[in-house]
């Protein structure tokens, strides 16, 4: 997990039960106050023995607490850029709402030279996924991912995977305090799209709040994951 900064304002639908306001708020703190945190520079740091901290091969989450392309952090972005770019044995996985301000926070020939970067957009329903997925299928992305999460729907993508741009579509339920339910239904449906498309599909968390055959589960956050993998194999 890299986390270079902290703080974000709540954008659609998916945001209503955001973890990060609840976690914050436990504690006292405004999650609307964007802050650098003091891993800003954890591609870069090393430990007592000299090794970088972040070993090389790693897989990064990041922005888990913020958004990457959050407006208050686009005179801090061209650093972390230049980190990441310094850092091509490490992958950096980015999933963000905001796609309509990507392309104007990209570095220059970042296709060419960012293959180490992942970018997700977030679809949460009907109407997110007809706003963003147009936007980012037409990026000049070295990937492009779509995470269905938290999916609050059916909903349907065949139009956007068509044209062969969207490498990935990852899904997941709601977690924590008044999570929404999630019905498997929806799950198997987008499964269906993505393999007439040859496009991957992963199932990787079912939620607090499961429905499966028209019943309800409340499903333990340590197993969500663990459940998920299971029902992907139903798929």
């Amino acid at each position: 997990m890299y986390n270079p900064w902290h703080g974000c304002h709540k954008k659609s639908e998916g945001c209503l039960n955001c973890y990060m306001f609840s976690f914050d708020k436990k504690r006292g703190i405004d999650s609307n106050i964007f802050r650098i945190t003091k891993d800003f520079e954890l591609p870069l740091k090393k430990n007592r023995a000299g090794k970088f901290k972040l070993e090389s091969g790693s897989h990064v989450m990041m922005c888990l607490t913020s958004d990457f392309f959050l407006e208050e952090a686009d005179c801090y972005r061209d650093k972390v850029w230049q980190m990441i770019l310094q850092r091509q044995d490490v992958v950096f996985e980015i999933i963000t709402k905001r796609v309509e301000r990507i392309n104007q926070c990209l570095p220059n020939n970042f296709k060419k030279l960012f293959k180490n970067v992942l970018i997700n957009v977030t679809v949460e329903n009907q109407i997110r996924a007809d706003e963003r997925l147009p936007i980012l299928i037409d990026l000049d992305l070295p990937y492009k991912g779509v995470v269905a999460s938290p999916l609050l729907e059916k909903i349907d993508i065949e139009k956007y995977l068509i044209s062969g741009k969207i490498d990935k579509v990852t899904v997941g339920g709601e977690n924590y305090q008044n999570a929404r339910a999630l019905d498997f239904s929806w799950v198997k449906d987008l499964a269906r799209q993505c393999k007439k498309h040859n496009v991957e599909f992963e199932f990787y968390d079912t939620g607090r709040n499961f429905i499966k055959d028209g019943k309800s589960y409340i499903i333990p956050h340590s197993l969500g994951k663990i459940q998920a993998k299971k029902a992907q194999k139903l798929l």
